[in-house]
């Protein structure tokens, strides 16, 4: 589930408020940093509970479970990129909809972002599906 298009958690992202990014590849790749000029907004637990109107207990589950991506602050508090509302919801929408268990749901996310993945790699190379994307 780390290879979601939304944003993993963890390091190597650039923009991640403060933290050093690895650049380049091979002797270079240890000497090249790159920090971000502007910090990274992130939503508190309660902040992503209230958007999203779930429990924090739920959400917490969810993180626990590896569907929504967190990180923990300073303080050890869960921290969520802008975009866990709306991940939140289409785990909702698919929990409600087809009726799968949390465990399904996770297949069936790591499955729609392979196939974003692959649509956004077909219209780069300016091969085009006849059929439009249902994701």
């Amino acid at each position: 589930m780390n290879d979601r298009p939304s944003g993993a958690a963890g390091t190597g992202r650039a923009g991640t408020g403060g933290r050093p990014v690895r650049t380049g590849t091979g002797l270079t790749a240890s000497t090249a940093v790159r920090y971000a000029l502007v910090p990274v907004p992130r939503l508190s637990l309660d902040a992503v509970a209230r958007r999203s109107g779930l429990h924090p207990d739920l959400i917490r589950r969810f993180v626990a479970l590896g569907l929504v991506d967190a990180d923990r602050d300073a303080a050890g508090h869960l921290v969520f990129d802008p975009a866990a509302p709306a991940v939140l919801a289409r785990i909702q929408r698919l929990r409600s909809g087809l009726c799968l268990n949390y465990a399904s749901i996770g297949l069936v996310l790591d499955l729609l972002d392979r196939i974003s993945l692959l649509e956004a790699a077909l219209r780069g190379r300016g091969t085009r599906s006849e059929t439009p994307s249902w994701t």
